[in-house]
Order: structure tokens, then C-alpha cells, then sequence
């Protein structure tokens, strides 16, 4: 390993380097850890994937280290069990390849009709509830993770956005029959029953962290179309929805820990667009020097589109919120509702 022409320290992200680790093993071995993946994480590792080129073995060999070492101080992976994105497999290592692994992640498992949602483009999903009941859609909408239900959305017109957003943040528990009638719709297509419980889905909290995963002008223009039929109801989802400058409320202990799990390169491209408040907020919780790698990183980055500012921003939120939600950050009183 001593001759491994690329160092450990490579400048491949740690994307990058898992995306190298799981295409260098064998698919029974590379299905045993993307069964433990949410869908978004399986999405970007089957991305990164489908990015590789000119990969050396010396790399190879550099990654595998660099793994070895990592896990050696590491006392689990703890990683959470989730659905799974077949496209982005798929489209990383082709249909044959991604249907064993696909296969082998399902063997035992118990996916439902909905569940199974996760694994289709969002554009698919949109088709699929296009036709359906209003009620049914803002059930598909209140099931499915935040930022899959906001680019599903984004696939309706927003007058058929309004209705489907007001339905869900009205939403409290799901009858039994509502969740069999869905799945008898998806029945063709995927497997699984409804249960005989209850579920609890939607409400404001919900409608408030869709929009959040909306884009700017597309959020907007759905709270003042709420707003308007609804004024309290639109008030209500304002009130609670935690967005990037709201940052600035976390409170020292919680942006360190937070910057910990933030890439500089995201990091980077989101204080792009963040206000001067949150700029020195984040400054003052790194150490001098690397305050002021990071000023100089900002000055050198020049412009960058909106539209990649605001996904950076986003992957933050997520990150910030998982963490939230695990009781290892507070994000505020706002934030504090909404999670």
C-alpha cells in the first residue's frame, strides 16, 4: 500500500471515495450496505457512481485504506434501514446489474405499495396519482419524504398544488380503507398490504417542511395561493417552516456540531447567498485559521447560480434537521415546532 501512486489524502470527495469502495466490491456485498441507506443517500452514491472515470488502482487501493482506517475508530456504522432508489442504480450500473442488487436489498423485506414510491422518480410518481382523488394524492404527499413530495409537486399545476397542500396540512390520521384503496391502485404494479391500524400522516408540520424543500419562487407563489383561500392556515405553515438564515438562532455548540457534518466545498456554495448575520455566526464557531481559509475560499468562489446556492442550502437543512431530530442540535424555537 506503501506504493499506491495516489495518496491517502486524494482529492476525491468522501462521496466520491464510498462511491469507488462500493463499485470495487461484489454486488452480494455492495446490496448488504445499501440495504441499510435512506433513499437519498443511495441516490447520490448511485450518481457519484454513474461520475467515476479514470479511476487508477492505486486509488482503489488508497480508498480501501482510507476506509480501514476510518472503521478502526469507529464503534458502529449506525446507519438507519429506509427504501431505496432504483433509478439511480440502475443508471449507475446498468438494469442487469442494479436488478440483482435490487433483488438481494428486497429479499425478506415487507414494501408496501407506498413504500415503494421511494424508488421512482418523482416526474413517475406525479403520473401515476395524476388522475387520482385529490384526498389520494395528499395522502402520496403526506407519506413521502419532504423534498421527493416537493419535486413531485412541482410536477402539478399550482392551483392542483394549493388543493393538494391545504388537504395535507389538514390531515391527522389515515383510516385503514384509505391506505387499502391506494394500495389498490398501485396493486399491478408493487406488493404489500395496508395494515390494520391507523396512521398518523400530514398536518401543518408536514405542509411547512414540503414547501421548505420547494424551490423560492415555487414556495412563494403556493403560500399566497394558500394564503389567500386560508389566511390562518398560510400563517401557520410560514410560522413553522425552518429555512437556511434561521441558522443564525442555533446556538454556538449546535453550529459546531453541525459544521462537523457539512462539506467545506457545500458549505462554501451555500454562505453564497447567506446574509452577513449568518456569515459571522458561522466565522465565529471555527477556529481563526480556518475562518479565515473559509473568507478566502468565499472571495475566490465567485459568482455562483442560484439554483446551486439554494441545493446547498438545502443539503445543510437536511443535515440539520436529521441532526434535530436525533436531539444532537437545537434549531430554535421555530425549528423546535417543526421537528
Amino acid at each position: 500500500m506503501a506504493d499506491a501512486k495516489v495518496p491517502a489524502e486524494s482529492n476525491r470527495t468522501k462521496l466520491e471515495q464510498a462511491a469507488v469502495l462500493l463499485m470495487s466490491l461484489g454486488e452480494a456485498d455492495a446490496a448488504e450496505i445499501l440495504k441499510h441507506l435512506g433513499p437519498k443517500e443511495v441516490q447520490k452514491l448511485g450518481t457519484a457512481m454513474s461520475q467515476l472515470s479514470n479511476v487508477q488502482q492505486a486509488e482503489v487501493e488508497a480508498v480501501l485504506s482510507n476506509f480501514l482506517t476510518e472503521v478502526r475508530t469507529l464503534t458502529g456504522l449506525g446507519m438507519g434501514a429506509d427504501g431505496y432508489i432504483r433509478n439511480m442504480l440502475v443508471t449507475a450500473l446498468g438494469e442487469d446489474k442494479a436488478n440483482g442488487l435490487i433483488d438481494r436489498i428486497l429479499l425478506g423485506g415487507n414494501t408496501t405499495g407506498l413504500d415503494t414510491l421511494k424508488w421512482m422518480e418523482a416526474r413517475s410518481v406525479a403520473d401515476i396519482i395524476r388522475n387520482e382523488h385529490p384526498q389520494i394524492q395528499a395522502i402520496v404527499i403526506a407519506y413521502l419524504d419532504a423534498d421527493q413530495s416537493a419535486e413531485i409537486l412541482s410536477y402539478f399545476k399550482e392551483n392542483v398544488r394549493m388543493d393538494i397542500m391545504m388537504r395535507v396540512a389538514a390531515l391527522d390520521t389515515v383510516q385503514p380503507s384509505a391506505l387499502q384503496e391506494l394500495n389498490n391502485i398501485l396493486e399491478k404494479q408493487f406488493s404489500g398490504s395496508a395494515g390494520s391500524q391507523t396512521k398518523t400522516m400530514g398536518g401543518v408540520k408536514v405542509a411547512a417542511e414540503i414547501v421548505n424543500n420547494l424551490d423560492s419562487s415555487m414556495a412563494n407563489e403556493l403560500l399566497e395561493s394558500i394564503t389567500e383561500v386560508d389566511e390562518d392556515l398560510g400563517t401557520q405553515i410560514q410560522d413553522l417552516m425552518f429555512v437556511f438564515d434561521n441558522l443564525v438562532d442555533v446556538d454556538d455548540k449546535g453550529i459546531q456540531s453541525l459544521l462537523r457534518e457539512v462539506s467545506s466545498d457545500i458549505l462554501i456554495i451555500a454562505l453564497k447567498g447567506a446574509d452577513d448575520v449568518l456569515k459571522e455566526k458561522i466565522f465565529n464557531n471555527m477556529s481563526k485559521r480556518a475562518a479565515e481559509l473559509l473568507r478566502d475560499d468565499l472571495d475566490a468562489k465567485g459568482p455562483v447560480k442560484l439554483s446551486e446556492v439554494e441545493n446547498a442550502q438545502k443539503e445543510i437543512l437536511i443535515i440539520a434537521r436529521r441532526m434535530a431530530d436525533a436531539g444532537e442540535i437545537n434549531l430554535g424555537a421555530g425549528g423546535e415546532q417543526m421537528l
